[in-house]
């Protein structure tokens, strides 16, 4: 499409909430920035101040859920809402709808006449195959509130398989969540990774004698299991960053080896991201930025070989994978690691590059515009 035909078109972008400036609020950012005159639509806003920079003073259309009791600490708790709350976005003077989507903002409702993309960073996982890790982790597999929540679940469930239908085209922001939407939603969906800031990243071929894991302190990110390894392994030092509702347990894990920093600011999470010798991850996820961040560093990358990081890792060549979430899977690939890794930061830091900020909005403006284009083919 000319650029006059995409300044004329009427663009609203769907978030799930904007509660904090992570993975999918920076897909969002590149998103805001191709098309900066689309609106903007979220179940609820409570982004601090120093945060809603990315999105260049726009006012956000919020649901009822803004103005519900404790929704800005508490807001997960209207998920039973949520689906209701997406549905009642006015979107019809719309000309194309975009949901950035990890639950429930590709519900939002469009006609035959509107073309809906989605992002998808993730069906909705806990109702999907996260479903017994999320309801063990509440504290909520057993007794009526367990039933409760099942059922709840079920469903959303049928909710998510239901409106499904009404996204035109999907993306998967990995070949691992475009297996997942073909599984849950019977769809195909491109590929495009999300956008990693490699250029706010230096590479440092000098490693000190360090390993690394940043993540926030929460259970599925697997650091306790991380700490537990490595003090199995007191001659290696380990630097965790990051704070959450597991910093307690974690330090009660700790030995000597292993330094816990707590929140830091971006320039210190760089710094010792370019100069660790490796950087450990153990979840499994939809994509993985923080391991792209690392390799941009030319910093190589011990990972759990499952999700979105068996994408962006190669394995001997950028870093290297174990395939058991426990303690000795990761000492035994630390020591492999040791032993064997022959490190590249140049090769490292190339591979990073085609995960950039550039190549991510170059590719989802082809997307996008190529289906606009045949889209109105379609209606004439």
């Amino acid at each position: 499409m000319k650029n006059n035909e995409i300044d004329d078109l009427k663009i609203a972008v769907v978030h799930d909430w904007l509660v904090t400036y992570a993975g999918a609020e920076k897909v969002l950012e590149q998103i805001i920035n191709i098309y900066p005159q689309a609106d903007i639509f979220s179940l609820v806003e409570f982004l601090p101040i120093e945060q809603r920079r990315f999105l260049k003073e726009k006012r956000v259309n919020v649901s009822f859920i803004q103005n519900l009791p404790f929704s800005s600490t508490k807001y997960r708790m209207y998920l039973p809402l949520m689906p209701l709350a997406v549905e009642q976005f006015d979107l019809s003077d719309y000309d194309l709808v975009i949901s950035s989507s990890y639950a429930v903002a590709k519900g939002v409702i469009t006609g035959p006449d509107q073309l809906h993309i989605c992002y998808c960073h993730s069906p909705i996982r806990y109702a999907w195959d996260l479903q017994h890790q999320y309801l063990k982790e509440s504290g909520i597999s057993k007794g009526l509130r367990g039933w409760l929540a099942r059922w709840f679940l079920h469903k959303m469930r049928i909710w998510d398989v239901r409106t499904a239908n009404g996204v035109d085209y999907f993306i998967a922001n990995s070949h691992y969540i475009s297996r997942r939407i073909k599984k849950v939603y019977g769809r195909d969906a491109v590929t495009i990774y999300p956008n990693v800031a490699v250029d706010s990243f230096d590479l440092v071929q000098e490693k000190d004698d360090y390993y690394l894991t940043v993540s926030r302190l929460v259970p599925y990110k697997k650091i306790a299991l991380i700490v537990q390894a490595f003090a199995k392994m007191p001659d290696k030092k380990l630097v965790v960053i990051g704070d959450g509702p597991e910093m307690s347990k974690i330090k009660s894990y700790a030995s000597k080896n292993i330094e816990i920093l707590g929140y830091q600011p971006f320039d210190s999470i760089k710094k010792y991201m370019s100069k660790a010798k490796a950087f450990v991850y153990a979840a499994e996820e939809d994509f993985g930025i923080v391991p792209v961040e690392a390799q941009a560093c030319g910093t190589p990358v011990i990972a759990f070989g499952r999700g979105g990081v068996t994408e962006t890792v190669l394995a001997g060549k950028t870093g290297l994978f174990f395939y058991e979430q426990n303690e000795r899977a990761i000492c035994e690939k630390v020591s492999e690691f040791e032993r064997d890794f022959e490190l590249d930061s140049n090769f490292i830091r190339t591979h990073a590059e085609q995960f950039s900020t550039d190549a991510f909005k170059n590719k989802i403006s082809k997307f996008i515009d190529d289906r606009y284009k045949k889209f109105i083919g379609s209606r004439h």
